[in-house]
């Protein structure tokens, strides 16, 4: 089987690194790809947003099957092309992919299919704002003010605070680059990340995880698009994994086939577990990013035929997944000032390492590696248990480096130590 994967970050380099394991995958190719995906697959250098770039590829190197890690591709309708070809894709349509492309949309799904989310109301006005953000936050008895942009911001679109002045600057500052705020109610409880491969109507999930937003230990600082994650969740047992798949996940699947926006691809649930049940904070339709740099880790089913599986409509043939014991943890190498304008163009020393997957990375002509991007490097380290993963995880970063960079010391930490509950 051959494969084009599209995208050039560390979920990408996750993902070649698990497809190539699969005995009926001889041939990668990655478009655009980066530094360390090159040392994995072949690689082109398209303008992956192009539709018909992405067909005119995947006919040139006789791609069996397309799989496509970014958002953008999908929203922009990308999927739809390649299938249209003839050439099988795992990636939903422009229309389902509209699950994660409009919070609104979004929001329509969840209360169609009777899923429990956040109380939310839609700002497309300044002169509506304050009125609205009035009716949220401490002033309607909630423990802060949650203010989304409502299209795709690359996991940075979000400010959860108490203080209502940043959060009416932030919203502002989205009403006057002309984006529509949406404001939620705080959900109180650990989240999750729950992933599921999903053909139609038939779901089958893979390992849930944790991830961590904000830049800075202890969840302190700006959002970022992820500094780490963790799987799999020693705090949820697998009823109530199992649970969200049966409330959440396959409602939405059935109530997207029944507005005929059928979802090929994967299903990724961001959750809170709060006092009185799981609530959906938001829905994604692609892997995400840290959190498969994780799971996939664990995985010791064929990703290739599992994704082709989903890709060609025989999903409910491929039977239980394999999952491997222990733990993984991710830890995300970000550059100096991220997620801030990122200082570029520097040195990366140990990014060969086992463990190691290239994000914002490029080769130089001299054939050293420089950073390229925010978040530079994703370390993957597994282990018996949360512990050793943590330890192993972190014993690479040690040897990495790279001028002014930073990343948390405090990734799986909580659950590790047994902090977490629901």
């Amino acid at each position: 089987m051959r494969i084009l994967v599209i995208g050039s970050g560390a979920r990408e380099h996750a993902l070649l690194m698990a497809l190539r394991n699969d005995p009926k995958v001889d041939h990668l190719v990655i478009a655009p790809g980066n530094a360390g995906t090159a040392a994995v697959a072949e690689q082109r250098d398209i303008d992956i947003t192009s539709a018909s770039a992405v067909t005119d590829l995947a006919r040139e190197v006789k791609a069996d099957l397309v799989v496509i890690g970014p958002e953008v591709p999908l929203v922009l309708g990308v999927a739809d092309a390649v299938r249209a070809a003839g050439i099988a894709c795992f990636g939903p349509s422009q229309d389902a992919a509209r699950i994660e492309g409009s919070k609104a949309f979004a929001k329509d799904v969840m209360a169609a299919a009777g899923v429990r989310t956040a109380r939310s109301e839609i700002v497309d006005s300044p002169a509506d704002l304050d009125a609205a953000l009035s009716r949220f936050g401490p002033e309607a008895g909630e423990a802060a003010w949650v203010v989304k942009d409502d299209g795709l911001a690359a996991g940075k679109g979000v400010v959860v605070t108490a203080d209502r002045s940043a959060a009416r600057a932030h919203a502002a500052g989205l009403l006057e680059a002309g984006h529509p705020v949406l404001l939620e109610s705080f959900l109180d409880g650990p989240e999750l990340s729950l992933f599921c491969i999903v053909d139609g109507t038939t779901v089958v999930p893979l390992l849930p995880a944790q991830d961590f937003k904000r830049v800075g230990d202890d969840d302190t600082g700006p959002n970022t698009g992820g500094m780490g994650a963790y799987a799999p969740l020693p705090w949820l047992s697998r009823q109530a994994a199992a649970g969200i798949v049966a409330s959440v996940v396959e409602p939405v699947a059935v109530e997207l086939l029944r507005r005929g926006s059928r979802f090929t691809g994967l299903l990724y649930a961001g959750l809170a577990m709060t006092s009185t049940g799981p609530a959906v904070v938001e829905f994604n339709c692609r892997f995400g990013d840290p959190e498969t740099q994780a799971v996939l880790a664990l995985l010791e089913s064929p990703l290739g035929q599992l994704l082709h599986a989903a890709a060609t409509g025989r999903l409910s043939e491929f039977g239980a997944l394999r999952w491997r014991d222990g733990a993984a943890v991710t830890v995300v190498l970000a550059a100096e000032n991220y997620p801030g304008r990122p200082r570029v163009g520097d040195v990366i020393v140990g990014a060969e390492a086992d463990g190691v997957l290239h994000a914002g990375t490029a080769r130089r002509d001299d054939g050293a590696v420089v950073s390229s991007g925010g978040r530079v490097l994703s370390v993957v380290g597994t282990g018996e248990d949360l512990s050793a993963a943590r330890a192993d995880a972190y014993r690479i970063l040690s040897s990495i480096r790279l001028p002014g960079s930073h990343f948390r010391t405090d990734i799986g930490l909580a659950a590790a130590e047994g902090k977490i509950e629901i």
